[in-house]
């Protein structure tokens, strides 16, 4: 009874599996399909029953014809296929990679009746992998170094000083802009330097109280002040045998310059409302986008502080002195949003590329990876354009002609980091080759086109 039943629903039950199933004759015609193979095909049952199962060019197929002319797949030679990838083509001729597995079928005596054959569709798999890889590729590409993109001869120079930097105990402070990359700079320092396996921590010296930040920094004590329930560790307890990253330290009260100047010389801190001194071990890393110097001269940064902090500076160009990075910049952010949004944004337009190189880019690199972000919000095209940008870049007012303008800054940037590089190289073309990443045939010409005078472009 039981086995009616199931003969009577066999065709309901393969209708409810997701995988495709057909089953062919010995002579490999399409006998009998199910839903999701007519799903995964294109094909309609209609178009497919009386067929040959050829009509799938299944890209692993193997025709062993007998003499006999009895046995023409591979399949009724071996048995069965278990979890073989191929490629099938669907009916509209897109070619797309599934799992078979098949075996041949046999009646009660043991002769041939044909095969059945299960086929999973393994688009979603593969678009994964495939996504999966550009990410890798994402990654390999970002990772030029710690992250950090940048070819231009000033770019070089601080990954040069990161990594020379990192392995050291003393302060370094990082100088730029806002929106230049000063955190990943100390990200930078931290996992390159011998600390990197115990604590990095962040503080942004701006976005607190004076009152709190000294809490944060240093801790307080049960009592302390109202509120202070309990004893709490201060950040330079919480860094302590790894980093602390003083981010704003420009905007640092007076008074907690004083104790902090005290931590750089002394390796002590105490807690607020505690007059014990507490050992700590850690690498102080700054950073800012004011001018210390200036605010010295007005009073309100300890001049004694500054020069303990200014031990190794790092300083980051902003991005219209590097307009070189600013097309890999731009693939870079691009890549990032096309995984991370999966819209089928081929590309950007050439006229979008002129446009972000001759762009002033005031807000940095910052700036640069927030227009992409708009752009993917906005663009419903395969390729993104101008008008696709935020309004400040799109109709910002660049030069007269932004490509002669590109070109002029191009000539001035690879003059201005060809001085350098021989700066550096203290006047050594093949060493200044190096650095730069070129022959020193190319530096020799470039010396002539340039007209550099070695004798006083190099004087340091």
């Amino acid at each position: 009874m039981i086995e009616q039943a199931l003969n009577l629903y066999w065709k309901t039950v393969v209708d409810t599996i997701q995988e495709g199933v057909m089953i062919v004759d010995q002579e490999g015609a399409i006998v009998s399909v199910n839903r999701a193979l007519e799903g995964i095909t294109g094909f309609k049952k209609d178009e497919l029953v009386g067929e040959s199962c050829a009509i799938l060019n299944c890209s692993t197929c193997e025709h062993v014809r007998h003499r006999s002319g009895e046995k023409w797949c591979h399949l009724f030679a071996s048995g069965s296929v278990s979890r073989q990838q191929c490629d099938i083509v669907t009916k509209s001729g897109t070619r797309i990679r599934v799992l078979k597995n098949a075996s041949v079928l046999y009646d009660g005596e043991g002769k041939v009746l044909g095969a059945v054959e299960t086929l999973t569709d393994l688009t979603e798999i593969v678009e994964r992998d495939t996504q999966i890889e550009a990410f890798r590729r994402e990654l390999r590409a970002r990772d030029g170094f710690q992250g950090m993109v940048g070819v231009s001869a000033a770019m070089k120079q601080v990954f040069d000083l990161i990594s020379n930097a990192a392995p050291s105990d003393a302060p370094v402070i990082i100088h730029g802009e806002s929106g230049t990359g000063k955190e990943l700079v100390a990200s930078a320092l931290h996992d390159l330097g011998p600390r990197r396996k115990k604590s990095f921590v962040k503080v942004n010296c701006a976005a607190l109280t004076e009152s709190l930040l000294e809490s944060e920094l240093f801790g307080h004590v049960k009592g302390a002040y109202t509120g202070a329930y309990r004893d709490r560790k201060g950040r330079f307890e919480e860094a302590s045998g790894g980093d602390i990253f003083l981010d704003e330290i420009g905007d640092l009260p007076f008074a907690t310059q004083v104790k902090l100047l005290r931590v750089l010389e002394q390796k002590v801190i105490e807690r607020v409302g505690d007059n014990r001194s507490l050992k700590v071990d850690v690498r102080i890393i700054s950073a800012t986008n004011k001018d210390l110097r200036m605010l010295v001269d007005k009073g309100t940064f300890r001049n004694d502080l500054f020069f303990r902090i200014n031990v190794i500076p790092i300083i980051l160009p902003p991005l219209r002195e590097r307009p070189d990075d600013i097309s890999l910049l731009a693939e870079s952010f691009f890549r990032t949003n096309q995984l991370k949004s999966g819209k089928d944004i081929k590309g950007i337009s050439n006229d979008a590329m002129a446009l972000l190189t001759s762009y002033e880019w005031p807000g940095n690199v910052r700036e640069l990876r927030s227009a992409f972000e708009y752009a993917f919000v906005t663009c419903q095209e395969s390729l993104i354009h101008p008008h696709h940008f935020p309004p400040a870049i799109s109709q910002g007012k660049p030069g007269k002609d932004p490509v002669k303008k590109l070109a002029l800054n191009r000539k001035e940037n690879k003059k201005s980091d060809l001085i350098q590089a021989l700066k550096r190289a203290g006047g050594n073309q093949s060493e200044a080759a190096r650095i730069l990443g070129v022959s020193r045939v190319t530096v020799w010409n470039r010396i002539r086109q340039f007209g550099i005078d070695l004798k006083r472009s190099v004087e340091i």
